[in-house]
């Protein structure tokens, strides 16, 4: 393939123990899953992530698909991370992505080599996360990506018909961080490398937690608002609860102040923080600054061509996000 002249395999994010090996590391700072193939470009939400933590000095390896079906060993060949595990299902819902509207399996996914499905399970990032959990306990696993940010709270599941509960609660996971990750990840990483513990970062903007209202107390944050919105339990009853419930959430997040959110849940209290001001121009630019190769990894050349890459790579980012809100 022509780029591999132009570029190293150290260029990109390490995926395998060896290229972490290649590069001379013993330990890695912090872990990435994802849904979708690793292409190293602003456009795809994972390598982002991976590049905005390495350029807080960090040593940051990225696990694209791991395989659910066999031994799991793709969740433990890198071992443990200094900080935490990240997992994200990738740029789209999962769901969107297996599935048509008419709930049909959809017959390619373009975040894959080749189109090829089946790579990608149903709820990712819950699973992802599970079976993190389950292999080690004591790391934190921070979720994030569109999967989380749009299942925050109490959400109507099209594919199951049902209301689901915050994806704090199916997927195990420590943390949440809704819409663009870098505000919130600089604030994380700093107070971590300080040595503060995972489990007392409670109060980061543009980020959701737990909060055991038994064991510990909220967080009280002068200048911030709360709103408590009803409960998990108080909409599975009543359509009308759950709808004045989307309501308030979609007022605060128009806000340019916005309130923190509270929300009880199977006796928990699910707390979303406020998020940060919107990004200005320079921070934006920051972070398309970063060195990446903008292919994908070279890993897939002998797989075949990643519809979503084909379609953006002579492409230039107009914006960032949404704007049909």
């Amino acid at each position: 393939m022509e780029h591999t002249k132009k570029h190293q395999l150290t260029d990109w994010l390490p995926t395998t123990k060896k290229e972490v090996k290649i590069r001379g590391w013993d330990v890695l700072d912090v872990i990435l899953f994802s849904g979708d193939a690793y292409v190293d470009h602003p456009s795809f939400g994972p390598a982002v992530i991976g590049r905005i933590l390495e350029s807080y000095g960090l040593r940051v390896a990225i696990v694209p698909q791991p395989s659910v079906h066999d031994n799991l060993q793709d969740f433990e060949k890198l071992g443990k991370p200094r900080l935490f595990f990240g997992a994200t299902g990738g740029c789209m819902d999962p769901m969107v992505s297996n599935y048509t509207a008419s709930k049909k399996r959809r017959d390619k996914d373009a975040y894959t080599p080749n189109g090829d499905k089946g790579f990608r399970p149903d709820y990712a990032t819950s699973v992802y996360t599970k079976i993190l959990k389950e292999k080690f306990p004591d790391v934190p696993v921070l979720i994030g990506g569109i999967e989380a940010s749009l299942r925050r709270v109490t959400h109507y599941d099209y594919w199951s018909d049902k209301l689901l509960p915050t994806i704090l609660e199916t997927s195990n996971a420590d943390m949440l961080v809704y819409g663009m990750g870098e505000q919130p990840l600089r604030e994380i990483v700093e107070l971590l490398q300080k040595g503060v513990p995972f489990s007392s970062l409670k109060n980061i903007k543009q980020t959701a937690v737990f909060i055991n209202q038994k064991e510990e107390k909220l967080p009280i944050v002068n200048n911030w608002e709360d709103v408590t919105i009803n409960s998990h339990e108080a909409c599975l009853k009543d359509k009308k609860t759950f709808a004045s419930n989307f309501k308030v959430i979609e007022q605060e997040s128009n806000k340019l102040k916005a309130r923190r959110i509270l929300q009880d849940v199977k006796g928990k209290t699910l707390v979303i923080n406020p998020p940060f001001p919107t990004m200005t121009e320079k921070e934006i630019d920051g972070s398309f600054d970063l060195p990446f190769t903008r292919l994908p990894h070279p890993k897939y050349d002998k797989r075949g061509p990643i519809p979503a890459f084909e379609m953006i790579k002579f492409s230039i980012n107009i914006h960032r996000g949404c704007f049909g809100g």
